[in-house]
């Protein structure tokens, strides 16, 4: 069971981490680039890319960013799978006046605004959020209609969705829309634990989770916070893939903000190889993903 290569995803820079929380996030094209790259160079097969605004560091889907981003990575390395997010554009903040009406912190965009770049710019993978759950005291909305709608735009753009799925229910629409023709089964899933309100970072949840996906599925998963590394290695014994970096966790250990992303990569790359794994190079990726 375990002689197979491991991939590992390095999740760059995410959407919710701040500057100020850690000072070495990564913000502009070119410091996102080169994280990914020191990424690839310490085990990752697969950089997971959010842009920010250069100058104020918030969330940002602007396309040209993404562009300059795949470009300076191209640049430098091929092989790496790049993999960019259509998860912003599902929030929503009830108005405390009127629920109906949308308050401060709402990011609802029609789904095609969301999947906008994945159109235009062709990455290997994209992520495809499955959840309606609470996110704090807002709520994320990603309804079967919509998300129908982004997975016939990936398709058509020749794209992988990765489905990222955050409790039972969302693997359950990932199969009757597997059911349905609107994704290729059996897919690529990734299992989203330790964020409130969704999967427990749990061996109990992990296995039960990784139990309804279909039969021959290629699945990851990942913990938030100070569950990163625990995951890594439950991960790996279920038959898993890993992820790590700053969009899910700034800490090296507890207290002590890890230098770059590249630091948490060689860590998830030292948990697989002490338990007697393999990493799979960007090449190997690509056969395991079944992409160019």
């Amino acid at each position: 069971m375990h002689s197979r290569k491991t991939i590992i995803t390095c999740a760059i820079t995410g959407n919710l981490t701040k500057p100020e929380q850690h000072p070495g996030l990564p913000i502009t094209p070119a410091q996102i680039a080169q994280s990914a790259l020191e990424a690839a160079a310490a085990g990752a097969s697969v950089a997971h890319i959010h842009v920010r605004d250069p100058a104020t560091g918030q969330p940002s889907m602007e396309l040209d960013l993404y562009r300059e981003v795949i470009q300076l990575i191209r640049a430098a390395d091929q092989q790496l799978i790049i993999n960019l997010t259509t998860g912003p554009g599902g929030r929503f903040v009830p108005g405390e006046d009127d629920p109906r009406i949308a308050g401060a912190g709402t990011t609802l965009m029609r789904p095609e605004k969301r999947v906008e770049h994945i159109a235009a710019l062709k990455p290997d993978i994209c992520s495809l959020d499955l959840n309606t759950m609470n996110s704090g005291a807002q709520v994320v909305i990603n309804t079967p209609r919509n998300v129908t709608r982004m997975a016939h735009i990936i398709r058509e753009a020749g794209v992988k969705p990765e489905l990222e799925v955050f409790d039972t229910g969302d693997i359950h629409l990932g199969l009757d829309l597997i059911k349905d023709g609107v994704l290729d089964g059996p897919g690529l899933w990734t299992l989203v634990t330790g964020v409130k309100y969704g999967f427990s970072a749990t061996p109990e949840t992990l296995f039960y989770a990784r139990n309804l996906l279909p039969a021959g599925a290629v699945w990851s998963a990942f913990g938030i916070g100070r569950y990163e590394f625990p995951i890594v290695g439950q991960s790996w014994l279920a038959g898993g893939h890993v992820r790590v970096g700053l969009e899910d966790n700034i800490y090296f250990s507890r207290g002590v903000l890890a230098e770059t992303n590249a630091q948490l990569v060689a860590r998830a790359r030292d948990i697989v190889l002490s338990m007697g794994g393999e990493i799979a190079s960007a090449r190997e990726a690509r056969d395991l993903l079944e992409l160019p």
